[in-house]
């Protein structure tokens, strides 16, 4: 192609003067766009490559390559129950699975009286306590159930004299609200000594506390304290937390909620502790907090509260103890003799409180086996500096200055009333029997298995109020003794992980010991002699690991559990 006699080569016009001075700058400004851009680059591969290393170090090859396996092996199956047929079949069975929780829950039938509006006129005392007769009618009588004293933890009931204090307080403070302590006083006075109380307890110098409703709002505004703090003092931003696989599901709810990652390590098979090398390896800038259980619920063991607390210290970052179910029973093992052990190595109680200098906060139930009403609990710190990153402050609401020490606002000052009132009820001597009957009842169960249930063994060496067995008989499913146990009336948990059963000893389980152990010699030979598959915890743990999905199929069916509770 001919080229005009007036054109010019596009390499002169570009070295004109004029151009030069134009596009000059513009292509200096590209060069700079190229190099930040591949910088940009670099940067997100470094910061995704040093995020994947520390799940690497943390979870170890092993897991992070069975999670990798879990996801793929989900997705693949998600796909395949996309599919028509097998959709259809699996909703059929889950359809199934839903209406058999809902009908467990949920009283049918024309005879059962329903009051699904207000009625037009105010009902009198005595038709109200009628109808709470019938109520209990309908339901078979199961209201009254635990007064036989054949469950697991549940109703931490303190005796008949107890209860009338605790009516009473409550009926003295029952209008109370402690989010006015002007017109409350005296609930204010009560809060502030309840928590003195269990800070003493637990052997805090200079401590400070809080109330909630409960372990797991205990646990939950803990890690919401540590995630603020972690933020304020260190600058982190992607908190991380490290928590031992038997810690209470709290902590990753509380986790989920603050949007933290959570770091879940096994324990040792034999002790249940904590491995304490692989919590080292895990421990990165972004951790924020250690956690360690004393007792943990699945099996009442004890972490390693010592070697959690120099870890501690040396990478300076929290330790949260939870004592929720240790409550009012660990702190009285010392005094009631009962921490040192037997002397042939088992029940020893190792350090696990505030004189331990890495431990910055702690959770301890009032409403376990401190026996005080149902919704109490006592979260612990250190400090009052630590303490003040769990409060919520707003100063600029257009009502006014907004505060509150926790997620509630108001707040049932008859519960902190009925608390103390059963604190000074009880006193250290109260609680140290309590302690000691509980204990020792839980260790004649433990010491029962061992010594005269050989299909049988249990995990760990629980020191205090919680006992939980497995099975080392090939032919003996222990979910199959915990199934044939609540034939006989039982209310056991079952675990997983291994699969497992456990007890959480309480002052009704104290008069029924020996029925239990009777009970539960027969129930493993019924388990090894004629085993069904078809009880409540096999299934349960069936379908759990029936294949990649099954913990969500378990999902559903709990939240159709809890779409029951609603249904009137």
């Amino acid at each position: 192609m001919a080229v005009p006699a007036n054109s010019k080569p596009l390499s002169l016009i570009l070295a004109t003067p004029y151009v030069k001075e134009v596009l000059g700058p513009l292509l200096a400004i590209l060069a700079k766009l190229d190099i930040a851009k591949s910088a940009l680059f670099y940067y997100v591969v470094g910061i995704y490559s040093l995020k994947a290393y520390r799940h690497l170090r943390a979870r170890g090859v092993v897991t992070t390559g069975k999670e990798v396996y879990t996801y793929v092996s989900q997705f693949v199956i998600r796909l395949i129950l996309k599919l028509p047929s097998t959709r259809k079949k699996v909703e059929a069975q889950m359809g199934k699975a839903k209406l058999d929780v809902e009908n467990k829950l949920v009283p049918k039938g024309p005879d059962v009286t329903r009051h699904l509006a207000l009625p037009d006129e105010g009902k009198s005392i005595e038709w109200i306590l009628e109808e709470m007769d019938k109520m209990d009618s309908e339901l078979n009588g199961k209201t009254g159930v635990w007064k036989d004293g054949k469950l697991s933890g549940a109703v931490y009931h303190g005796g008949v004299d107890l209860q009338k204090i605790i009516v009473a307080a409550y009926d003295r403070y029952c209008v109370s609200n402690p989010l006015h302590p002007d017109v409350f006083p005296a609930i204010r006075k009560m809060e502030a000594e309840i928590v003195a109380m269990c800070l003493k307890l637990y052997h805090a110098q200079d401590g400070a506390g809080v109330m909630t409703s409960g372990g797991t709002e205990s646990i939950v505004m803990s890690v919401k304290t540590y995630r603020d703090w972690a933020r304020k003092v260190k600058g982190i931003t992607e908190p991380e937390m490290i928590i031992p696989a038997s810690a209470h599901a709290a902590f990753d709810k509380g986790a989920a909620y603050m949007g933290i990652k959570v770091h879940t390590l096994p324990v040792d098979p034999y002790t249940r502790k904590v491995d304490l090398k692989r919590v080292r390896r895990a421990i990165n800038p972004n951790t924020i907090l250690l956690v360690g259980s004393c007792i943990n619920f699945p099996d009442g063991n004890q972490d390693d509260i010592a070697g959690l607390s120099e870890l501690a210290l040396k990478y300076k970052i929290g330790l949260h103890v939870d004592c929720c179910l240790g409550s009012f029973i660990v702190p009285f093992l010392e005094p009631a003799g009962l921490s040192g052990g037997d002397g042939k190595g088992k029940y020893k109680l190792a350090p696990f409180d505030f004189r331990l200098p890495g431990v910055t906060s702690i959770s301890c139930d009032t409403h376990k086996y401190g026996f005080a009403p149902k919704g109490t609990s006592v979260l612990m710190y250190r400090n009052a500096e630590l303490r003040a990153h769990q409060y919520y402050v707003n100063p600029s609401w257009t009502g006014g200055v907004y505060a509150s020490p926790g997620l509630a606002g108001s707040r049932p000052g008859a519960l902190i009333a009925g608390t103390w009132a059963v604190m000074q009820a009880i006193g250290s001597k109260g609680y140290l029997e309590s302690c000691r009957s509980i204990v020792l009842t839980a260790r004649i169960i433990a010491d029962t298995i061992r010594s005269s249930i050989p299909e049988l063994y249990v995990l760990g060496d629980p020191p205090a109020s919680v006992v939980a067995f497995g099975s080392k008989h090939p032919n003996v499913n222990v979910l199959e003794v915990g199934d044939a146990m609540s034939k006989r009336g039982w209310h056991l948990n079952g675990l997983a992980d291994p699969a497992a059963v456990h007890i959480a000893v309480t002052r009704l389980t104290v008069p029924v010991v020996d029925q239990f152990i009777a009970d539960l010699k027969d129930a493993v030979k019924e388990a090894k002699l004629a085993p069904s598959g078809e009880g409540t915890m096999v299934a349960l743990y069936g379908l759990g690991n029936s294949s990649a999905v099954g913990p969500e199929m378990v999902g559903e069916l709990a939240t159709a559990f809890l779409d029951s509770l609603y249904k009137a």
